[in-house]
């Protein structure tokens, strides 16, 4: 049973920076795709960044590359994602996912693990 559990979200100025955490358990992940995903109040859950586990082939989506970076830490188990210059539309619930796979994708439908989500705030 794959366990997903995020952490590290919290309010923070715009410029500011927050460091999110997800912690995963339960089955090896070395053919595993990792991912972070958001949701804002009133929009559907989007696609932010993902990373293999092995910490290679790390991509983004356009509105955050720069600024965030995902990474994994294969001896804790975690992934990890860095997020500076924050802006006050970052705002949002931010799930970690995964799924088994190293083929790229960037969509909600192809991960079939998810966290329950953290929030993270960015005042103006």
């Amino acid at each position: 049973q794959v366990q997903l559990v995020e952490s590290g979200g919290g309010l923070v100025q715009a410029g500011g920076s927050l460091s999110l955490s997800c912690a995963a358990s339960g089955r090896p992940f070395n053919s595993y795709t990792m991912a972070w995903f958001r949701q804002a109040p009133g929009t559907e859950r989007a696609f932010v960044a993902r990373i293999r586990w092995s910490g290679a082939n790390a991509y983004y989506h356009d509105s955050v590359k720069g600024r965030f970076t995902i990474s994994t830490d294969n001896a804790k188990n975690t992934v990890n994602q860095q997020m500076n210059s924050l802006k006050p539309e970052d705002t949002a619930i931010y799930y970690c996912a995964a799924r088994f796979g190293l083929s790229n994708r960037d969509y909600e439908d192809a991960y079939g693990y998810w966290g329950r989500g953290t929030q993270v705030t960015v005042s103006s």
